[in-house]
């Protein structure tokens, strides 16, 4: 008997640069979270003096986020399961969950999933656009830039096909503010 599949539920970086093997790909949803820059970033996107933003599953009772499944290649679980909670439980601002996904083909899986804990002094719900926009553009931490991070998570729900105004918006009014640093 083999190994059960891991899926793993990007909406944010990881669907652009996941980091770890993956053996299929399929656009998916997950239901009462949204996509939300919610979470002050005081390392990969920003610092402790300059927090930057971040984004996080925002939980939302009828709401949803559409999304990057990623199945990991057999064999590299354990591994890929290691990395991930390196690099995405670095500040413990995010809560690993596995939950119920979507995928556009009509099948549901259970795919680890990074949430944001609400109780966490690094969540930030309720800034307006502008406001986000404002971090973003003045943002930089230990892989970049925060407005690179905007633009690559914009550009690749865009290829993807995948709806997000606010973020749409966001990028371009940050592109305004800081042209330089796309």
């Amino acid at each position: 008997m083999g190994e059960e599949p891991l899926w793993i539920f990007g909406y944010g970086s990881l669907m652009w640069n996941p980091g770890f093997p993956h053996s299929e790909t399929a656009i998916a949803r997950l239901q009462n979270y949204t996509r939300s820059f919610c979470m002050r970033s005081i390392h990969h996107r920003g610092t402790v003096a300059n927090p930057g933003l971040v984004l996080a599953l925002d939980p939302l009772q009828g709401g949803y986020c559409d999304g990057l499944a990623l199945q990991v290649s057999s064999g590299a679980q354990v591994q890929t399961l290691e990395y991930l909670r390196e690099r995405e439980l670095i500040s413990s601002a995010y809560l690993e969950k596995t939950l119920e996904i979507q995928l556009t083909d009509g099948r549901t899986v259970r795919a680890v999933t990074y949430v944001i804990d609400t109780e966490h002094d690094q969540y930030c719900s309720g800034l307006s656009l502008q406001e986000q926009a404002d971090i973003i553009a003045r943002s930089t931490g230990g892989r970049g830039p925060n407005s690179e991070y905007l633009h690559s998570t914009s550009r690749q729900l865009a290829n993807l096909g995948i709806n997000d105004t606010d973020l749409e918006w966001l990028s371009d009014k940050v592109q305004k503010i800081t042209p330089h640093n796309s």
